[in-house]
């Protein structure tokens, strides 16, 4: 999927219309205001553009996991205040998303206005996909525009069944993704890697394989590593490993061979006797670990071989740590992964990060989302746009629909 095949914000008539937008304002809450606001920044562009148009915007969004129930701590009464300070538009709070409640609030609308509508998901109809219910959400607007991708892998009531009511269109945070994770996957500048992370091999191994289809370097970090160096016969020690995926490891591996992709596995590693923090720690000469020890994170050689391959590289997507960088003993190797991006991001390499952990590394890290070409807003729909999946937020908005 590339831009050309959806409909955008752009092609609508959009004056002075309701415009019902579908934002992730899943944001943290502390002491009852927004701690971190980037996800509301991010739609600021989209919003800013139907304002000017003189639209009244009504936004929908989901806030935790309250389970189709109301539950106060899960309210996104909180989050009108950022949005007004940032959108610099007067926002009025509604205390449900349908009903009366909402109907009042955006009737009582003025041009120029917005309204933010409470939680979807005190109604279960809206992770039913729920058609009755989405109506009951179109009938507050004459348009849609999605521009919440961490939702559109979900076919839920507000990202589906309300695209069957309502002319739709792509909002600017939703095409921003689909421009970098579509065309890196379908025409990337070369050579072209992607740097996995993680835990598991089981979380990553669709993925795995569909990237071999497209990439010409492909670097396996984090716990997910260890599996596929104890399917080339190595020791791993204590350190994480799926036994019941050696087979899919060596499946990866010899994809990877026969395709001609440059597979990069840890050369050393950092480990340590136990699961913490500030214990003593030894780094290995080669790519097995001792028993007793655990592998926590990539060593020098490892780091030096990934920083090297990844500066001959045109276009970079980096999804996961490749150590336990919640830990300061095990940072380095995520935090090398991270800085390396940000300086080939100045030298006019393309740089993609999927979200999830990734955005966390970079932010322990201090390093500014900025500073790489894009980091995605969606972890699970990024991975799931890069598998091939369909995703029924983005498919709801193509032409041919």
């Amino acid at each position: 999927m590339n831009l050309n095949d959806i409909v955008k914000i752009q092609d609508l008539d959009l004056n002075n219309k309701n415009v019902v937008v579908r934002v992730d304002y899943n944001v943290p809450l502390k002491d009852g205001k927004v701690d971190n606001p980037k996800r509301i920044a991010a739609t600021e562009k989209t919003i800013k553009y139907l304002l000017e148009k003189g639209c009244r915007v009504v936004l929908l969004s989901h806030l935790g996991r309250p389970k189709g129930k109301v539950a106060p701590e899960f309210s996104l009464a909180p989050v009108a205040p950022e949005v007004e300070k940032i959108m610099g538009a007067k926002v009025r709070f509604a205390t449900d998303c349908i009903g009366p409640a909402a109907d009042a609030a955006v009737a009582a609308a003025q041009k120029g206005e917005i309204v933010l509508l409470e939680n979807l998901r005190f109604h279960p109809e809206e992770e039913a996909n729920d058609k009755a219910f989405a109506q009951k959400l179109a009938g507050h607007g004459e348009i849609f525009v999605q521009d919440a991708f961490g939702a559109v892998h979900r076919a839920h009531a507000s990202t589906s069944a309300i695209t069957e009511f309502l002319p739709s269109a792509a909002g600017f945070l939703i095409q921003k993704e689909v421009e970098f994770l579509g065309g890196a996957l379908e025409d990337p500048k070369r050579p072209f890697a992607a740097v996995i992370g993680g835990a598991k091999v089981s979380d990553k191994i669709i993925v795995l394989n569909s990237l071999l289809d497209k990439v010409n370097v492909l670097v396996v970090g984090g716990g997910m590593a260890y599996t596929f160096i104890k399917a080339m016969g190595r020791g791993v020690g204590t350190s994480l490993l799926e036994a019941d995926k050696i087979e899919e490891a060596k499946a990866v591996m010899a994809k990877a061979a026969a395709k001609g992709v440059k597979l990069l596995l840890p050369e050393d590693h950092v480990c340590a006797k136990e699961f913490a923090d500030g214990i003593p720690t030894i780094t290995t000469d080669g790519p097995d670990i001792p028993e007793g020890y655990m592998g926590l994170d990539i060593g020098p050689k490892t780091i030096k071989l990934f920083e090297d391959e990844l500066a001959k590289c045109k276009t970079i997507f980096w999804n996961g740590p490749v150590g336990v960088f919640e830990m300061a003993s095990y940072s380095a190797g995520s935090f090398a992964i991270a800085n390396t991006l940000a300086k080939l991001t100045k030298e006019g390499v393309i740089t993609i990060i999927g979200g999830g952990d990734s955005l966390n590394v970079l932010k322990k890290a201090k390093i500014a989302s900025s500073a790489v070409s894009h980091a995605s807003t969606g972890g699970g729909a990024s991975m799931e746009f890069v598998e091939g999946n369909d995703l029924p937020g983005l498919t709801a908005l193509l032409k041919k629909k």
